[in-house]
Order: structure tokens, then C-alpha cells, then sequence
């Protein structure tokens, strides 16, 4: 993947310069220049001649007398260094003067030869240049493509460049790939030491992905996501591609990696989509630990997988009601509990991070009414899944941020009331069946009902008469909707001795009569039936 030098055979061009033409002649001719690499595009006799030249055949290295009419050897270099200050110089000097030697060499000269020139030496030297112009190119050849590769992973089709010339190949593939268990791994590694890991990292790679046919190259998308396109000099059938991924197989769980593998193909234009293919396949790894995974996995996997929801709700009230009493133990086991059923269910690590902000954000707000400020902070930002990329480390951060949440509860304390309001709220759905009093409910407390009254309607927003009301007209709506009992019979069950009240309260609730109710609730489900 070479830069080509001055002409498309990837040769060194070169111009000789002497104002004397039968030394020219002689230097084209004593010498097999293509041998070497280097094709002699032209000859000038003269400084301003050579410049010409240089400009109109994309002249690589100049090979020139120091001594000439008008604009002498010097003269050249310094306006090459000036005006292609990539173009290499060999100077040839019939003066054995150090003067002439020290002014080349601040002018960048590559070498200083004096006349006669030894044919060896000057074959020698030409050598050198001809090795370091081509490790030159090659490095500015593979920086290219590196640079493109980088803006097609990370910018996409945005990006819009087209691919380097230097990039040939019958047909490519894309691997995205990352170290397993990074966060347990190098979570508290500091950034310079991920420099010798990632070095190692594209040499197994690399190493892996070698073959006569195949080569690579790699771009660091995030320092735990390495994106890898494969050239494959032939075209390659399904077979060939399954061996090839069988050996890779084996190589990446030494090295304890796992990559997204991308389709084959051969347009570079489609770089950009098969990165984000490839780079996709990467959260289904927690699903069965496979080392190369492929677009047809994904597509098992979505045939498959048919997910329960989670409970937020349900996992905000438990894990608040342990940090509340400072239950390090039941924390750490409700949070455990979560993940199991992350783990069952074949939860990806997105689907994870959004269900686990759901409930820190109900946990947050329940905890804010209860008496707490200062928790207008979410889980760790946005988590990082490239970092957090198993079970076991979404699983670390999220027992991390419960047990800091639980210590800013310990020191920060929560309001006595919201416990009272709590037991309050369970007694009086497991009574809500009798005729409860607010009395009453305060004698169980044991604190005055006036006491009771006022801190319930500040928890709560409502006075015990509406709390209880509400509660009984839902179990109320619940019964006609589902039962045949008899509308007196489902006022006593909620409460309610007086069957006229408890029709007023149902119709101020609901805005019709219980009877009104349960007819519409019929018509719905016969509707229903229908459709």
C-alpha cells in the first residue's frame, strides 16, 4: 500500500544536472539506473533549466555538478530546499574543499561526492536514497490510509473522502474488535500505560489476520475498539473466508479479544457502513462469549430473543427501602438480583443502561420526596459501553453508585416523617377494607392524629379521607370490572358501610354511578371480543 514515487511504476525519478552534456551522457549511461529503482527523467545544463524540470516531471532526486555557469549546484539546492523541499539532492564536486561540503550539508544535502566519481560509490549512495525515499513513501502511504480509515469509523458516510489511491485490493472485510473484561482488566490503568497494550494488541491482530494474500491495516476508534480493514489481494470464496475465520477464531481468544466481522466486499465506498456493521456485532458477546461474531448472529440472536421488561418501578421501591435502612448486605443482593435477571432475559449492555436509568431516575425522585436534595446527578453520565462491556462490570458501576448513593443517605439523613408515611401507607392497604380512621391509624403510630394529619398531607399531597377514597374507588373499579357481585356488596368489600355514600364518593371519583361503570367496562370488553 506504497505511495507510488513520481511515475505509476513506483520508480524513483531522476534528473541529472552538469553543465557539460557529455558528462550527463555519461552518468545516464555508465550506470543500469532501472536496476536500482530509478528512472532518469531528463538531463539540464544549467540551475534554472533543472528547476524547470523538477516542477514539470515530478522529479523525486536530482543528481548535480557543484560548479556550473549561472546558477551554480549550490544555488539549485537551496531553491529545491526552498521551493520542493522533498526532493533529494546528491552533489558531485570536482573541489576538494570543505566550504563547498559544509554549505551542502546546511542545505540538506543528501551526499557530497567528489570527481571522479567512483561508479560504486555513487551506486551505493543512490541506493541509500532510492531504500529511504520508498520507507518515506510507504509511511506516508499507510499514515493516508490510516487517516481515511479513522474518518470512515468514526464520521461515516459523512466523511465523504474518497478512498487513497494506494489502497488496491480485490476485495476487503472489516474487523472491529475489543479486549475482554476491559474495565476488570484496566479499569484502573493510567492513559500512558494503554499505549503498550494497544501496541501488543494490533500486533496479535495483525499477526492473526496474516496471510501471502492478506494484509492489514488498524485505527484506534476509542482506546477499547480497534478498527481493522483486511485487503485481500484475490477474491475469496465463503470457504476460503470460513478457514480464514476458523484460524482467527482460535488466535483472538489466546489473546483473550473478540471482534465484529463485516460481509465482504469489494467497493470501498461502503468502508463506512460495514465499520458500523462490524463495530455492531460487538455488544452480543455477553449473550455466548464467541470470539468472531458475524451478521448472522445478530440475526439469530433477534429471531431468538424475545426480552421481559423490567421492572423499574418495582427495583427503584426494593433497592430504596434497603439503602433507607443501611442494608449494605440486601443492596448488594437486590442489585445481584438485577442482573440475573439481566442475564437470564439476554439483556444487551444498552438495554441494560437505559432500564437501569429508568429506575435510578425513579429511585432519585423518591428519594427527593422523602426529604433528600442534591441528587440531580444520573449513572455515571453516559456509561461507556465500550469500557463496560461485560455483565460483570455493569454490573461493579451500578453496586458503585448504590453504595455512594447509600453513604450520602447516611450522612445526609431523611426525614423521620417519610418513614411514618411509609408504615402508614402499608396499614392502611392492608385495612382498607374496614372503615378506617385517621385516629386510628395514628393510635397504631402511636403519635397524635393531629400530628399524623399534617405530616401525611405533606408526604403525600392528600388528606387521609382522599388517600383512602382513592384507594378503595381503584379496588372499587377493579371489582365491577372483573366480578358479578352486586354493587352493595363491592361498597362493603372496599369499606364502605353506607351504600348512598359510597355511590356519591364513586361518582364525584369517576363521573358516573358504579351500575354507569361497570356498563361501559362491558361494552369495552365486548368490543374487544369483536375486534
Amino acid at each position: 500500500m506504497n505511495n507510488k514515487l513520481g511515475n505509476k511504476n513506483g520508480e524513483v525519478n531522476m534528473l541529472i544536472v552538469d553543465d557539460e552534456p557529455v558528462i550527463c551522457e555519461g552518468l545516464r549511461c555508465t550506470i543500469d539506473w532501472e536496476k536500482l529503482g530509478v528512472r532518469v527523467v531528463g538531463e539540464a545544463y544549467d540551475g534554472m533549466e533543472a528547476l524547470r524540470l523538477v516542477q514539470e516531471h515530478g522529479v523525486d532526486l536530482v543528481l548535480s555538478d557543484i560548479r556550473m555557469e549561472g546558477m551554480d549546484g549550490l544555488q539549485l539546492a537551496k531553491c529545491l530546499k526552498e521551493r520542493f523541499p522533498e526532493v533529494r539532492v546528491i552533489m558531485i564536486s570536482g573541489y576538494e574543499d570543505f566550504d563547498y561540503a559544509r554549505q551542502a550539508i546546511r542545505l540538506g544535502v543528501s551526499d557530497y561526492l567528489l570527481k571522479p566519481v567512483e561508479i560504486d560509490e555513487l551506486t551505493e549512495v543512490v541506493k541509500k536514497v532510492v531504500l529511504s525515499l520508498g520507507s518515506e513513501a510507504k509511511a506516508g502511504g499507510m499514515q493516508e490510509v490510516e487517516l481515511w480509515l479513522s474518518h470512515m469509523a468514526r464520521h461515516g458516510i459523512a466523511y465523504g473522502k474518497q478512498a487513497p489511491s494506494s489502497l488496491r485490493g480485490a476485495q476487503f472485510r472489516v474487523l472491529a474488535t475489543q479486549l475482554d473484561r476491559f474495565y476488570e482488566q484496566f479499569g484502573e490503568q493510567p492513559p500512558e500505560g494503554y499505549e503498550e497494550i494497544q501496541d501488543d494488541w494490533i500486533d496479535r491482530l495483525h499477526t492473526a489476520v496474516a496471510r501471502p494474500f492478506l494484509r492489514a491495516v488498524s485505527v484506534f476508534d476509542h482506546e477499547n475498539l480497534l478498527i481493522t480493514l483486511v485487503v485481500s489481494d484475490v477474491n475469496m470464496d465463503r470457504a476460503a473466508w470460513d478457514q480464514w475465520l476458523g484460524a482467527l477464531r482460535s488466535k483472538l481468544k489466546e489473546a483473550r479479544l473478540y471482534c465484529g466481522v463485516s460481509e465482504p466486499y469489494d467497493d470501498l465506498e461502503e468502508t463506512a457502513n460495514r465499520c458500523a456493521e462490524a463495530s455492531g456485532l460487538l455488544p452480543y458477546h455477553v449473550l455466548d462469549d464467541k470470539a468472531v461474531l458475524l451478521p448472522e448472529d445478530r440475526e439469530a440472536a433477534a429471531r431468538e430473543r424475545t426480552i421481559s421488561a423490567f421492572d423499574a418501578t418495582d427495583a427503584a421501591q426494593r433497592l430504596m427501602a434497603a439503602m433507607l435502612k443501611q442494608d449494605a448486605a440486601e443492596v448488594r443482593a437486590r442489585v445481584a438480583g438485577i442482573f440475573t435477571f439481566f442475564r437470564e432475559e439476554g439483556y444487551l449492555p444498552e438495554e441494560i443502561l437505559r432500564s437501569y436509568e429508568e429506575m435510578s431516575a425513579l429511585l432519585r425522585q423518591r428519594l427527593r420526596k422523602s426529604g433528600m436534595t442534591g441528587l440531580e446527578y444520573g449513572p455515571r453520565g453516559a456509561w461507556d459501553l465500550n469500557i463496560f462491556n461485560t455483565y460483570g462490570s455493569l454490573e461493579t458501576a451500578v453496586l458503585e453508585e448504590m453504595s455512594q448513593l447509600m453513604q450520602r443517605i447516611e450522612r445526609h439523613g431523611i426525614d423521620k416523617s417519610y418513614w411514618i408515611i411509609e408504615k402508614a401507607k402499608k396499614f392502611m392497604n392492608e385495612h382498607n377494607g374496614t372503615d378506617l380512621k385517621a385516629s386510628e391509624v395514628a393510635a397504631w403510630l402511636k403519635i397524635t392524629p393531629s400530628y399524623f394529619s399534617y405530616i401525611f398531607k405533606q408526604g403525600t399531597g392528600k388528606s387521609f379521607t382522599e388517600y383512602m377514597n382513592e384507594m378503595r374507588m381503584e379496588q372499587a373499579k377493579t371489582l365491577l370490572a372483573t366480578t358479578h357481585d352486586k354493587v352493595f356488596e363491592i361498597a362493603d368489600k372496599v369499606g364502605y358501610k353506607e351504600y348512598k355514600y359510597f355511590v356519591s364518593v364513586f361518582k364525584s371519583y369517576t363521573g358516573m354511578t358504579p351500575k354507569e361503570y361497570r356498563g361501559l367496562s362491558a361494552s369495552k370488553d365486548a368490543a374487544a371480543e369483536i375486534d
